[in-house]
């Protein structure tokens, strides 16, 4: 802050130099020890710090589930890690790639715009090679891929799209789906030149194959999800266990498992001598069980629902009549009752 002089000390001043005492050139103005940063407006910095590192963080756990997917797919070693995110412009990025390459454009749905997965030929051809039955060496003289080869590639990034998605669940339910496969970055113009991208790179090894794996996001793209971005929205995102649309994620995932559906009708504990000694025709009592009780509908290990016993189309069945939960004693003794009417 600038010290301003009393009219005191200014009339001192004006005596001193009056009388010889002072040469006005001893007088300088005191040197800006200000920090001047070099700003270049062709390559605006649109994304800080923190957003880079939790781009990073993200990626992270995409390479980790690529790793496992791609290994279990080629049944070979694979091993991806994050190897930087930087921001540089479209032009950049498309300079920095070699030609031909495989070059998937995504739809970034429900963001807008498009997205570029990139990956080295190299490790191209060693996945191609591993999935035609070889070793996965790849081949030494670079060539466009053929429709078979780009065929199998499409299976290979759609596998890698859904890692993706998981890896964004905590910030948006992101749905990437595979446009199209091109393998000159030319014809791959989905922003202009001079806009700013974030570029993941992704080092890649397949067997003994080394190469590289480059995610390309349009700042445009990633826009509508920027202040997501913070190591404070990532943070209480996991601590809440995920927001909604990893939840719905989590959810969707659910319910394609299959589970146990065993309809109980009674138990006994008999030792292993009389069950070898069992012979066609023997009758086995069960414990606590009686003709007419609704039988125990158990989902996995747990006794969930009461059923009945019946015939659908020539084929066994079970009819669901109550929760467990919500049965009381008399409601069983009731229900129980009925099925000695009914036989």
């Amino acid at each position: 802050m600038t010290e301003v002089l009393s009219q005191e000390e200014i009339d001192q001043l004006l005596t001193a130099i009056n009388a010889g005492d002072t040469e006005p050139e001893d007088f300088r103005p005191a040197a800006d020890t200000r920090k001047i940063k070099i700003y270049d407006f062709k390559r605006p910095d649109k994304f800080s710090k923190e957003q880079i590192r939790t781009v990073s963080i993200m990626h992270e756990t995409f390479a980790r589930l690529t790793t496992t997917s791609l290994s279990a797919q080629l049944r070979s070693m694979v091993h991806v890690h994050v190897a930087s995110v930087d921001q540089l412009t479209y032009e950049e990025f498309i300079r920095s790639i070699p030609t031909p390459t495989t070059l998937a454009i995504i739809n970034m749905d429900p963001l807008k715009g498009n997205a570029i997965l990139e990956i080295d030929p190299a490790v191209t051809f060693s996945i191609i090679d591993r999935l035609f039955g070889g070793q996965g060496e790849g081949t030494k003289g670079q060539h466009e891929l053929t429709d078979i080869e780009a065929s199998v590639m499409e299976g290979i990034i759609v596998r890698i799209l859904g890692n993706m998605r998981e890896a964004w669940a905590q910030v948006i339910d992101l749905r990437p789906r595979l446009g199209q496969i091109d393998t000159n970055p030319q014809f791959a113009q989905i922003v202009p030149p001079t806009e700013m991208v974030v570029l993941v790179t992704l080092e890649t090894k397949v067997g003994e194959v080394e190469g590289m794996m480059n995610f390309c996001i349009p700042y445009i793209t990633i826009e509508p999800i920027i202040s997501k971005l913070s190591a404070q929205f990532w943070y209480s995102a996991v601590r809440r266990g995920g927001t909604t649309e990893n939840l719905n994620v989590l959810k969707d995932k659910l319910s394609t498992v299959d589970v146990d559906v065993v309809a109980e009708i009674g138990k006994i504990n008999i030792p292993i001598r009389d069950v070898l000694s069992l012979n066609v025709g023997d009758v086995i009592r069960l414990y606590n069980t009686r003709i007419g009780d609704p039988y125990s509908l158990n989902i996995g290990r747990k006794k969930k629902f009461l059923c009945r016993p019946g015939v659908i189309r020539k084929k066994m069945a079970v009819q669901v009549i109550k929760k467990i939960a919500e049965l009381g004693e008399d409601e069983f003794e009731e229900l129980a009752t009925e099925g000695e009417e009914m036989l």
